[in-house]
């Protein structure tokens, strides 16, 4: 490696100024009983008869406040006379198995304990009907024969495709709970065609299913709970696209573009599914989705604890380090890609010895005419951006921003993973 040393020997880091990004964020204050609120507002409850079993369907993002989501729904229920279980809504997701989506449910709090409501996991499904090309169309058994289905998400851009409807009830519906194999039939004729697919399968989906509500809630810019709805599933094909439009108004973003290089400390399937949310980044994995900075060279630094060496997203980063890989489980970012059939996503970047190289690497390649000025942004992850480093190049732009804070001088970058994790 003396050659790769010696070639980014010269390259100049800048000294990064740590800055805070105000945005627009509204948050609801008791979220116990905004869904109590929610839910009678529906007036769905009298469509639970007394004894009926009523599945719960719960994915595998990190929804803010999950565990209440589903214990408030669960307890309505309840008061209904009905009998609630929690049937994990995740497609492929916790390595394709039965034990490992129970577990990616109490990763995120949603255990029997905490809800009050046992996990029914299976990866046995149903087929209940299939799209005039052909594609069938698959529930979860626990969920298939319940008496009633509730269907519990985020509302929220995806990461790989553009629509009227995105990430949100219609494809937990048609996706999450069609476990694998319906994650598998969804993804098939790529996400060029997901937009349409989602809502046609989610039609027939309940027309045959008795899903009876879900229970949708938006997220402001700092992942916090904004608003809080349920929505007859009737009504779901006429509110979930209104419903998205106002999630996209309360993303954050990073109020720097173009950007030279973004440094990304970690990235996870806890953080998105595709690792590093590319409405943040810029960055995607498919043709059917824009939006975001222009960003021209990312380098990725590390893999958080909660992804268990699921390295989705990888692909997307142009640099990494030796330590990326090494505790990268190849085999559990193939399964992903090989379900979505988004490959992208998991083909290796250059691969330098440290943190520092990768950085270097990263400015040497990203054809600034002055290095030395680089637009260099680094960030935790892209679920956390409320307050990032920036490099000196950007600071009187920073200034001039009244939606940014200045919160330090210009010091050195650090590589230390006991500082990084202090400071950047």
């Amino acid at each position: 490696m003396e050659i790769i040393n010696e070639l980014l020997r010269g390259i100049p880091i800048p000294k990064m100024v740590k800055v805070r990004q105000k945005f627009h964020a509204p948050e609801i204050e008791n979220v116990e009983e905004a869904v109590r609120e929610a839910i009678a507002e529906a007036k769905v409850m009298a469509r639970i008869k007394p004894g009926d079993l009523v599945a719960i369907a719960v994915g595998s993002r990190g929804v803010a406040d999950l565990p209440i989501l589903v214990r408030e729904t669960a307890n309505a229920v309840k008061k209904a006379g009905g009998n609630p279980f929690i049937v994990p809504a995740m497609g492929s997701h916790g390595g394709a198995t039965a034990e490992g989506q129970k577990d990616v449910l109490e990763q995120l709090g949603v255990t029997e304990g905490t809800t009050g409501a046992p996990v029914k996991s299976s990866m046995e499904v149903v087929e209940i009907g299939r799209l005039e090309n052909g594609l069938p169309i698959y529930i979860d058994k626990h969920a298939y024969e319940a008496d009633k289905v509730i269907v519990i998400n985020r509302i929220k851009p995806h990461t790989a495709f553009r629509g009227p409807v995105e990430s949100g009830l219609m494809k937990m519906i048609t996706i999450g709970l069609g476990k694998q194999k319906g994650a598998e039939a969804a993804h098939a004729y790529s996400f060029k065609y997901m937009a349409e697919h989602v809502v046609k399968m989610a039609e027939i989906a309940i027309a045959r299913v008795p899903i009876i509500f879900g229970l949708g809630t938006l997220e402001n810019a700092y992942d916090r709970p904004a608003k809080i709805v349920a929505i007859p599933s009737e009504e779901i094909f006429t509110k979930e696209p209104s419903l998205l439009l106002e999630a996209k108004s309360l993303m954050p973003r990073i109020m720097f573009d173009p950007i030279d290089v973004l440094v990304v400390n970690e990235i996870g399937k806890d953080i998105s599914g595709d690792g590093m949310d590319p409405n943040i980044t810029g960055r995607y994995a498919t043709p059917y989705a824009s939006g975001g900075p222009k960003v021209t060279r990312i380098a990725v630094l590390g893999l958080t604890k909660k992804t268990h060496g699921n390295a989705n997203g990888i692909g997307m980063a142009d640099m990494s380090t030796k330590k990326v890989l090494d505790e990268t489980a190849l085999e559990k970012g193939y399964a992903n890609a090989l379900t979505s059939t988004v490959i992208d996503v998991v083909k290796l970047p250059m691969i330098l010895e440290n943190e520092e190289l990768a950085v270097k690497a990263a400015i040497k390649t990203c054809n600034a005419f002055d290095l030395s000025k680089a637009r260099v942004v680094r960030i935790k992850n892209t679920l956390d951006i409320h307050e990032i480093w920036i490099s000196e190049s950007l600071l009187e732009e920073a200034k001039q921003n009244e939606f940014i804070e200045i919160l330090s001088e210009p010091i050195e970058m650090n590589f230390s993973s006991k500082t990084a994790e202090q400071v950047y």
